[in-house]
């Protein structure tokens, strides 16, 4: 099998993790595409982001204790090495393609329009690298009208109906889910798709182009729940889950406070009307069955919400838990962070950033038995932090280094140990 290219950080005798060898280099930015390679790079990729000089939106972003370093920043760039290269210059875009040379994939969400005007599309590289798997994760398939089209999570969670959803299940105003989720779940696809391509380029030798669309990432898990009776041709009824949209999903309100209860199958229902001495429902129609349960939804789970109603969270935590019907407090972001099982698997930690301090970030929520990955990623880089390191690492001269330093081609943060020996010009 044809070796990747080998890490000369990983020192011997540290976990590598699966994607050890693996040299990623990201041009993506804001969250979709750090979030995919924060994983990669968690996994044991060396990820050298390549960022213009003024840095990835998202490092402007929220409460900061230094400029430039916001918190969603902070938690989607663990493990990678920042540079600074002012595309739009010439000569920064012949040391890319130096860097390219040593890369195994090359990612990147900007627009295919725009890296095309950049000389950066698969078809400007696949001759020169040949083996490079270029990945374009963009708004939407390359094939239809939409193409040149900008993309944002907002606007790929309206095009794909999560507003329309959240309308149809509360009753009132639509309204956009209030987290980043069309870029993550864009981003997981982007992260099988680069380590399928590694596993096909293993197989064939060669690298290939692989494109990541937004829109079609998220019409894919819109519909896979909500198709419901259109899925048939003629329809056997209207759109939607009937279950993921009753007003009466939702955390229950108890006695004291708010539950999460799922009574889902049989056994569950059974376990739940006899805990609270009732079984004679489970004769009810509209209780019997799995369909009639089904059929019977939103009454079903109106009269779960009236009956928990009846105790204290406390004591219907007890009595489900003893039932073995499934169930979970509601928590809020400051009671996940101190999640007693989180505790106990260490999954939510504390590290010590060189810059930014004392911060508080996850771990990788995959195991790997063979072939663990770091324990602790590295921090979050400041802007432009390892730029002469992987300019050095990709073979560019001295000489070449400082005219691109010169010409503000390249950048590189002024605290990075490399300064004293050549000062790109701080930023």
């Amino acid at each position: 099998m044809a070796a990747m290219h080998s890490d000369s950080r990983q020192a011997a005798g540290t976990p590598a993790g699966p994607l050890a060898g693996v040299k990623v280099v990201d041009m993506t930015s804001v969250v979709m595409g750090p979030f995919a390679t924060q994983i990669l790079a968690a996994l044991g990729a060396d990820v050298i982001k390549v960022e213009s000089p003024e840095g990835d939106n998202m490092r402007h972003v929220g409460p900061m204790r230094n400029p430039g370093m916001g918190p969603i920043f902070l938690q989607a760039n663990q493990g990678k090495r920042s540079i600074v290269l002012d595309l739009k210059q010439a000569a920064a875009r012949e040391a890319l393609l130096q860097l390219l040379a040593g890369a195994d994939v090359f990612i990147s969400n900007v627009r295919p329009q725009a890296m095309a005007r950049l000389g950066l599309a698969y078809e400007d590289l696949a001759q020169r690298h040949p083996r490079l798997i270029h990945v374009s994760c963009c708004g939407f398939d390359q094939a239809g009208p939409y193409a040149a089209r900008p993309a944002y999570d907002d606007l790929i969670q309206g095009a794909t109906g999560v507003p329309w959803l959240a309308q149809q299940y509360g009753g009132g105003e639509p309204a956009y889910a209030p987290m980043t989720l069309g870029d993550r779940v864009t981003g997981l696809h982007a992260v099988y798709a680069v380590t399928a391509a590694l596993y096909a380029r293993e197989k064939t030798g060669q690298g290939q182009a692989v494109v990541v669309p937004m829109f079609e990432a998220m019409t894919q898990f819109i519909l896979g729940d909500h198709m419901a009776g259109l899925s048939f041709d003629p329809p056997l009824g209207e759109a939607g889950y009937a279950r993921l949209l009753t007003r009466h999903r939702k955390p229950y309100r108890t006695r004291d406070g708010h539950l999460c209860v799922l009574i889902y199958n049989d056994k569950h229902w059974h376990s739940f009307f006899n805990a609270i001495g009732q079984g004679e429902r489970m004769r009810e129609p509209m209780f019997a069955t799995h369909g009639q349960r089904a059929a019977n939804i939103d009454a079903v789970y109106a009269e779960v919400a009236r009956l928990m109603e009846e105790r204290s969270t406390a004591e219907w935590r007890a009595l489900l838990d003893a039932a073995d019907v499934p169930n979970m407090p509601m928590a809020s972001p400051e009671d996940l962070l101190a999640d007693p099982h989180h505790a106990a698997t260490g999954f939510v930690r504390e590290i010590d950033h060189p810059t930014e301090g004392r911060l508080r970030t996850t771990g990788n929520p995959t195991q790997w038995s063979g072939t663990p990955a770091p324990a602790h990623a590295a921090a979050a880089p400041q802007l432009g932090q390892h730029t002469l390191q992987v300019l050095r690492e990709a073979g560019l001269a001295e000489a070449r280094i400082a005219a691109l330093q010169a010409s503000g081609a390249c950048m590189q943060a002024p605290s990075s140990n490399d300064t004293e020996k050549n000062p790109c010009p701080a930023i």
